[in-house]
């Protein structure tokens, strides 16, 4: 049986062009006798004849093959039959498949028509529904209201009406509904967002005067969630490119923070807690919100200087600072609140920082501690309200009021006042002072800054930041200094980081410009407050002259008969009034008297030492 099989193969490869004529002829053979069988036959006769002729045919047919097959027969007779077979399946199988593509084309084109179709529908619908709610929009009655705070509060038709209310807001000419005005809009909307987003009257009234409708309820919604997880590369002991390698292999999914940082890293996910990392034991990072490094970011410290950070706890900044002055000059970090200074020296041990002092003093009395004009920069980030971090503390929402903002901006005049008073103008490198909040209030950051300007010799210089909304100028019925626009401010849903303010202030002299109310004063006061004197003393006696020289004139004697001599009119000439000098001259003139002072005591001494 091997031989014939082997036989079977090679006769197919060999013979199969012949086989397949003599196929075609036969069957043509065999239609033209199956014609002349079926018209000879009767009708009942058929499926014999039939059956018989077939047998012939497969006789006739089979007596061919082993004429024409040569050596083996039947392995011919076994090929023609499957070359029949495969021919009458692979017409049939093409067939078939023409006929389920055609189905499968036209259903799915039915498919595709219907989806379209019920798209088209969908959009029409929704058209009409916007067109239907906008014409139908009403705001509620005092009645409705009435009825609407005797129920359980029903979430679902507050959003709708607070986004409708911003609609109407943002074209409301267009869109206003007739006898109500744009007041009775914004009140029902300071209501809903109250009751939706749980914010007390004050906080939500401060905002709506603050931003525009759209502007406010992104800024809301941005506060609903939480800011990205960043840390700060400690470059005292590592890379950022080494820390992200070491990160990635424990499975912390982080990039870059943006171009404008070059040691911060955003981490998305984390599959080993990011706080308990032998690389955070070690050091090689912070975690700190990436805010906090824009005040750092705006001082600038420079190596071998002087500095004090007047609020420091946790430490996040004044590690920063440390990191950026590479463990040089003397880093004062100060913290009013005993309980903070375990995390504060905790962390400046962990980073590995080695030129800080630590105290624990009151940020207004540190003038006399440190003495005044004695360091080259100061970072104030001055404690506040926290309305820019409520995606962090929820609690600011309904615990902050008018008063506290007040004691806040209180609180921090003093602060900014005294660390004015500590910077040195003249120093080489310095006579920066940088003032930050977490606040977004006006009266924390705009006010305290004018403030600053108007009673000390300061100016605002840039940040050196590049992105950031610009501070105010006006707002309300307030008018702030123009340079004001130099400062910036820090949005949620526009930077995606916490509500912060900056600000860089410029020492221009060591002088007060105001007497403050305090009883030390320092050797400048005292020098104004007798150059002032000395001015008056002097008004005086030029007044008194001006008199005795009135008194000196006689008076002219009335001779009887004369007659009267008409004088001639002289027209005076208007005095212009004298220009008071600027403030920078005033200063440069104190220091020069203050300096001729100075040394005319030294040389009295000398002489006094050389007569002796």
């Amino acid at each position: 049986m091997a031989g014939p099989k082997g036989k079977k193969k090679n006769a197919r490869t060999s013979n199969a062009p012949p086989m397949k004529k003599q196929k075609r002829v036969f069957t043509v053979q065999k239609e033209a006798e199956k014609e002349e069988l079926l018209s000879d036959l009767d009708v009942s006769d058929e499926p014999e004849n039939l059956e018989e002729s077939d047998l012939e045919e497969q006789e006739i047919y089979s007596d061919s093959d082993m004429s024409s097959g040569g050596d083996d027969p039947l392995s011919k007779d076994i090929l023609a039959g499957s070359d029949d077979e495969e021919e009458v399946t692979d017409e049939g199988s093409d067939s078939d498949s023409d006929s389920d593509d055609d189905d499968i084309e036209g259903k799915s084109r039915a498919i595709d028509e219907k989806n379209a179709q019920d798209i088209l529908e969908a959009e029409a619908e929704l058209q009409l529904n916007i067109k239907e709610e906008s014409d139908e929009f009403r705001l509620p009655t005092a009645e409705e209201l009435e009825e609407e705070a005797l129920r359980p509060p029903d979430l679902s038709s507050i959003e709708r009406r607070i986004k409708e209310i911003v609609r109407v807001l943002s074209n409301f000419k267009s869109l206003r509904q007739e006898g109500v005005t744009r007041k009775d809009y914004v009140d029902q909307l300071k209501i809903d967002l109250s009751s939706y987003y749980g914010y007390n009257e004050f906080l939500i009234e401060a905002l709506v005067e603050m931003f525009p409708v759209v502007e406010l309820m992104e800024l809301i919604e941005a506060f609903e969630k939480p800011r990205p997880i960043c840390l700060r590369t400690n470059t005292l002991k590592t890379r950022r490119r080494d820390l992200a390698g070491v990160l990635l292999n424990r499975g912390v999914n982080l990039d870059p923070l943006g171009k404008w940082s070059k040691v911060g890293l955003i981490v998305y996910d984390s599959q080993v807690p990011i706080g308990a990392t032998p690389e955070y034991m070690a050091g090689h990072y912070m975690l700190q919100s990436a805010s906090s490094f824009l005040p750092v970011m705006a001082l600038a410290p420079h190596e071998k200087e002087r500095i004090v950070d007047m609020a420091a706890a946790p430490g996040g900044k004044t590690t920063y600072i440390a990191a950026l002055m590479k463990n040089t000059g003397i880093l004062y970090a100060n913290e009013m609140k005993e309980s903070r200074l375990n995390s504060l020296t905790a962390n400046l041990h962990r980073m590995g920082v080695t030129n800080t002092i630590v105290s624990n003093y009151d940020g207004r009395e540190l003038p006399k501690v440190f003495g005044s004009n004695s360091v080259d920069r100061v970072l104030l980030d001055a404690p506040c309200s926290g309305t820019g971090v409520i995606s962090k503390d929820e609690s600011v929402k309904t615990s902050k009021s008018e008063i506290d903002i007040q004691n806040c901006a209180h609180l921090q005049k003093q602060l900014i006042l005294a660390a004015i008073d500590m910077v040195d103008a003249n120093s080489k490198s310095g006579g920066y002072i940088v003032y930050s909040t977490c606040s977004i209030m006006v009266a924390e950051n705009e006010a305290i800054i004018d403030y600053a300007l108007k009673k000390r010799d300061v100016k605002l210089v840039p940040c050196g930041i590049d992105f950031g909304n610009p501070g105010f100028i006006r707002f309300r019925g307030n008018r702030f200094h123009t340079t004001l626009n130099k400062t910036r401010r820090f949005y949620p849903h526009v930077n995606n980081m916490d509500g912060f303010f900056v600000a860089k202030l410029k020492k221009m002299s060591n002088l007060k410009q105001a007497r403050p109310q305090l009883e030390n004063l320092g050797e400048v006061e005292e020098e104004a407050t007798e150059l002032v004197e000395n001015n008056e003393e002097n008004k005086a006696e030029v007044d008194y002259q001006k008199h005795q020289k009135k008194k000196a004139v006689p008076k002219e004697v009335k001779k009887p008969n004369t007659p009267k001599i008409e004088k001639p009119i002289v027209v005076k000439e208007k005095r212009e009034k004298r220009k008071r000098p600027s403030r920078e001259e005033i200063a440069r003139i104190r220091e020069e008297k203050r300096l001729a002072l100075r040394q005319s005591k030294r040389n009295a001494k000398t002489e006094t030492g050389g007569e002796e």
